[in-house]
């Protein structure tokens, strides 16, 4: 007994110095795990090694098949949990061996001893194991079982640069750990001992006789059933994966980059949907030229987070720039602000959604705006103009909200635009810059009660959001978008069965260099760039033709069928009257020219907007008549009565019927028998015309000419040709076909053509 003591009392000395004097080192100490991205079920995204290049992925006991944890507790240490650190019998009779043969014939480490060699490795000598003994009496000491069984688990050795049961399982078999069949828990479970010996990728004979001798003990000892042993020989040793998965490879990137201490980061990224995504944007850039890129995100508008993510379509291909994350890029948005422009005007009572708006040639101090198509529509509804992304309706509506208080509005509620100058009006057609993922956000805010909610890609991140528009102003918007046809669906949904909830813009950025299309419905949003990630030109593409193809293919992937929202409470529909813009219960039956049915905000149905250059000319005005019948502008002095007229606004005067033209309506002198100019006419060519012209290759050129004085402009198909007071001009025309001539004087007159070119 005293002898005993003596023993115990010299081993926990012995402990207690080593302890002291050689403090277990940490775990995991510096970088000891390598980094794994994974998605929303755990599946790994992408793996980037430690430091050292080796791949270890964090796994507990827990989040391991308990038929590996059988096999490898019966294999190396089946009374790992009665032990204190060592097996005495197991030590003896290495030892015994040790000296009979000369050589080691059966180990007696447990899993503890192996796990302090792995932590502080040392020579295979009698001293050494007597070193390994105390540091696996140090392990007891402080660890629990569970903790040094994980610790054996995360950094065992199985070939090459892979460590960690985790990374194994993946490098040889595809699958976590968590999902072993008997036959792969066999094969993980002694490759440690000898991890190059019996690699299944290079000795895999080896490997499976092993792995079978494994099986059969387990068998014998009554751990697994004994068809377990038919079952293993069924499934031979094949190696089926590489530990190099490359999902959401850029977000992944972003993400370490972000958090480079943390070895397991996981996403709310859903795996399906990221494969089905990368493979589409494979498919669909096949068909385009060889430095074309592309971007998508796809956000859960009822998580409030990013569930697919591609920041190139082809990850690592030179040509497409593959390694540049695009959805983080800022680029010119074109037209995709356009929805907030007209959203924002709708809360600040300028507008609503069908208010009177003229598309037609204007000068904004130095700024010109133009349409995509070429040529001008004259009045227009703001739902139409949105729809149909006219520019002078947008570019009207920011110069009357401001652009300096546009861009502070949204920079408030938290959309991140970089300007290279003060905000100006081009803002309305993309003269900023904004990447893919502050779209994305934007647009979810119109499903979203005009809540704008911040990216999150992470489940821990906190939801954090701000009010970008009244939850009735993101309704009506998100209505207004909804109504458009989608191409993809040309019948009704009526016809199809399917539900059109997917309200979406699209934009391309000055000179063709980026393509846009942005969709949202109640469930996702979804968000694609096109262009070239270098920035050059693409010509003839353009959002509608390049990106919204690829958005409502991903919108059919996704597969929502939930309904779309319903007006809110505060919303109202109500006939309104043109040109006044007012309700038709409001306006006098003689003053309402058009009826239309406009969604608005309750108590808000504001008139038409006047052009910011137009406010001194109300659209409503009074005309006198002499007892003789006489009409003025003015009440003269022999005035006896009056009658109110409503006019169109000036600059839409050259497409409504001649009878509702100022020069219809009003009289042409005042009081004093002064003249008022209200009317310009191109007398050639003359509208509904068919020109011929001679000599195909000859220059398209032709005489036009007007009636009416002052200063004129010239557009032909929306280009400003020619000004000044002459009353004709030289045109030439870029091709044959349909034309539009469009003629203003400086009184702001106007007067359309549209004619035919022919051969």
């Amino acid at each position: 007994m005293r002898l005993a003591a003596l023993v115990t009392l010299a081993v926990l000395s012995a402990i207690w110095l080593t302890d002291r004097l050689l403090p277990l080192p940490s775990p995991y100490q510096g970088n000891r795990f390598s980094q794994v991205v994974v998605a929303s079920n755990g599946e790994p995204l992408r793996a980037f090694a430690d430091a050292n290049g080796v791949w270890r992925q964090p796994t507990t006991p827990s989040q391991v098949s308990p038929v590996y944890l059988e096999a490898l507790l019966q294999y190396e240490d089946k009374y790992f949990y009665q032990h204190g650190g060592i097996n005495p019998f197991a030590l003896a009779r290495a030892g015994w061996q040790w000296l009979r043969y000369g050589r080691i014939v059966s180990g007696g480490s447990t899993l503890t001893m192996q796990v302090a060699r792995l932590l502080t490795p040392h020579q295979r000598s009698p001293l050494g194991k007597l070193y390994q003994i105390l540091r696996a009496f140090q392990l007891e000491w402080h660890y629990s079982k569970q903790e040094i069984l994980t610790l054996y688990l995360n950094l065992a050795p199985f070939g090459g640069a892979y460590e960690g049961v985790e990374s194994a399982s993946y490098r040889y078999f595809g699958k976590s750990a968590a999902n072993l069949s008997r036959a792969e828990a066999a094969l993980l479970a002694i490759m440690p001992q000898a991890p190059s010996r019996y690699r299944p990728d290079r000795y895999p004979e080896r490997a499976r006789q092993a792995r079978d001798k494994l099986v059969q003990r387990l068998v014998d000892d009554g751990v697994w059933p004994a068809d377990a042993i038919t079952e293993v020989a069924m499934e031979p040793v094949l190696v089926q994966s590489q530990f190099r998965p490359m999902w959401a490879p850029l977000l992944a990137r972003k993400l370490v980059n972000q958090h480079p201490h943390q070895p397991l980061i996981k996403t709310t990224i859903e795996l399906p949907l990221q494969q089905a995504l990368q493979q589409l944007a494979v498919d669909y850039l096949s068909q385009y030229p060889k430095y074309t890129g592309l971007a998508m995100m796809v956000w859960d508008n009822q998580a409030h987070a990013v569930v697919g993510y591609l920041g190139s379509g082809e990850f690592g291909s030179e040509q497409r720039l593959g390694y540049v994350d695009m959805a983080q890029a800022n680029r010119s948005p074109g037209s995709a602000l356009k929805p907030f422009i007209y959203g924002h005007a709708i809360d600040l009572g300028l507008i609503h959604s069908e208010s009177l708006l003229v598309d037609a040639p204007r000068l904004f101090s130095a700024y010109r705006p133009a349409n995509f198509s070429g040529g001008f529509v004259g009045p227009v509804s703001a739902s139409d103009a949105l729809t149909r992304s006219l520019n002078v309706p947008a570019v009207e509506l920011l110069a009357n909200i401001s652009p300096t208080r546009f861009y502070t509005w949204l920079s408030n509620a938290g959309a991140r635009l970089t300007l290279q100058e003060q905000p100006g009006l081009p803002l309305a057609l993309g003269a900023a810059g904004i990447n893919l993922e502050q779209l994305v956000t934007l647009f979810a805010a119109l499903s979203s009660q005009g809540q704008l909610y911040q990216p999150r890609y992470q489940a821990e991140q906190p939801v954090k959001n701000r009010q970008l528009l009244s939850p009735e102003a993101a309704w009506i918007s998100y209505e207004i978008l909804r109504s458009q046809q989608r191409p993809d669906q040309p019948f009704s949904s009526d016809v199809t069965g399917k539900r059109n909830n997917l309200a979406w813009k699209t934009g391309t950025s000055y000179g063709h260099r980026d393509m846009w299309a942005i969709g949202t419905t109640p469930k996702y949003t979804i968000g694609v760039w096109v262009g070239r990630p270098d920035g050059t030109p693409m010509p003839g593409h353009y959002g509608a033709k390049t990106a919204t193809p690829l958005l409502m293919r991903v919108s059919r992937l996704l597969d929502d069928d939930s309904s779309p929202p319903l007006a809110l409470e505060k919303v109202a529909k109500t006939n309104i009257c043109w040109p006044l813009g007012l309700a038709q219960s409001a306006t006098p039956p003689t003053l309402c020219y058009q009826q239309r049915q406009s969604w608005h905000i309750r108590g808000q149905l504001p008139p038409t907007l006047l052009s910011v250059d137009d406010n001194s000319e109300p659209l409503r005005q009074q005309v006198w008549f002499t007892e003789k019948g006489k009409a003025t502008m003015q009440r003269c002095e022999d005035a006896v009565s009056s009658e109110s007229v409503a006019l169109w606004p000036r600059l839409a005067e050259s497409w409504v019927p001649k009878s509702q033209r100022r020069a219809q309506l009003l009289p042409d002198k005042q009081c004093d028998e002064q003249p008022i100019s209200r009317a310009i006419d191109i007398t050639y060519p003359r509208a509904g015309s068919r020109l011929q012209i001679t000599g195909a290759s000859e220059p398209l050129v032709i005489n036009a000419k007007v009636l009416g004085s002052g200063v004129k402009y010239w557009y032909i198909n929306g280009t400003l040709t020619a000004s000044g007071s002459e009353n004709q001009q030289m045109i030439s025309l870029s091709r044959l076909g349909q034309q539009q001539l469009l003629v203003l004087d400086d009184h702001g007159n106007s007067s359309i053509s549209q004619f035919e070119l022919i051969e």
